[in-house]
């Protein structure tokens, strides 16, 4: 993913390293070139204009009249709006004082929900918690097996009963609290498209357990399709943060750079391969020095 957005911007800024001072028309120039590369890219409209707004202010301000390398100032300001854009800083998971922390997943089907609730309850053992998975996805009898089948991989319990959606989240509870599971990873119904009767059920699931962050799970291959979903979840739940999946796609990846500030709420995971271990907290400053074509760092020092 970002392949293309990658090698549009290495090439603006390219163009620029060569000019050495830099005119008002270079910058309008670049300025046009990075809003194009971006709408390609399918980012949202309203997402390009305010980025593009805050680089134009600052690229025409005293910050690179100033500057000793006009070119390299306009790369480092560009970095910096791109973050911002993508949340600023890596999202801290804070844990309740009294136990279990509750966390529920909402999402379109087919975004990958029960995948990324085990994928989370793995990670939270890797942070030494005891998690608890929870089946509340009773619309798909498959979800509740795949979640069991998920739990014993990752050496993690899984709570469901075939009764009611909200019982079942709101027993676990009960059930963490008995067994001493600190952590409670709740997976909810999702439906092909948005409607009236999953909303209103992930809303009720939302006020019986009560929960410590809800994350909209949201897949990065949708494109604008995501903006749309992200804004719908938004209206109905107190949204937390955002899970974004199949980040290793080969999609154009609009999605990641728009959700943040168009749901006004951080990427707090993401999912970057079909193993359970891919999946990694969100680090907006790396991704943006990625897709500028810097190469992330960071990540590569951390696997290696």
């Amino acid at each position: 993913m970002f392949e293309t957005l990658t090698d549009r911007f290495e090439g603006i800024f390219g163009r620029l390293r060569g000019r050495g001072r830099l005119s008002a028309e270079d910058v309008d120039e670049t300025l046009r070139e990075i809003r194009l590369a971006l709408l390609e890219a399918d980012v949202a409209l309203d997402v390009v204009r305010s980025l593009v707004g805050r680089i134009r202010e600052r690229a025409v301000g005293d910050e690179l009249s100033g500057a000793l390398n006009p070119a390299q100032q306009v790369v480092k300001i560009v970095l910096e709006e791109l973050t911002a854009s993508l949340g600023g800083e890596t999202m801290r998971i804070t844990y309740a004082s009294r136990p279990p922390t509750v966390v529920l997943l909402a999402g379109l089907q087919g975004a990958g929900k029960t995948t990324n609730a085990g994928k989370l309850a793995l990670w939270f053992k890797k942070q030494g918690r005891n998690p608890l998975l929870v089946g509340a996805d009773l619309q798909r009898p498959a979800a509740v097996e795949q979640l069991r089948t998920l739990g014993e991989r990752i050496g993690v319990p899984v709570h469901s009963e075939p009764t009611d959606p909200v019982a079942v989240a709101a027993g676990a509870l009960d059930v963490a609290r008995r067994t001493g599971r600190d952590v409670v990873v709740v997976d909810t119904a999702g439906r092909l498209a948005i409607d009236a009767e999953m909303m209103d059920q992930v809303r009720r699931i939302s006020e019986a357990v009560d929960p410590h962050y809800t994350f909209l799970v949201v897949d990065a291959m949708t494109g604008q399709d995501a903006v749309t979903v992200a804004r719908s979840f938004g209206e109905t739940l107190t949204l937390d943060g955002v899970i974004l999946t199949k980040l290793d796609g080969d999609a154009r990846g609009g999605a990641a750079l728009s959700v943040k500030e168009i749901v006004g709420r951080p990427i707090a995971f993401a999912s970057t391969g079909e193993k359970l271990e891919d999946f990694e907290a969100f680090h907006p400053d790396r991704l943006a020095s990625r897709i500028l074509g810097m190469g992330d760092i960071e990540t590569l020092i951390e696997k290696a």
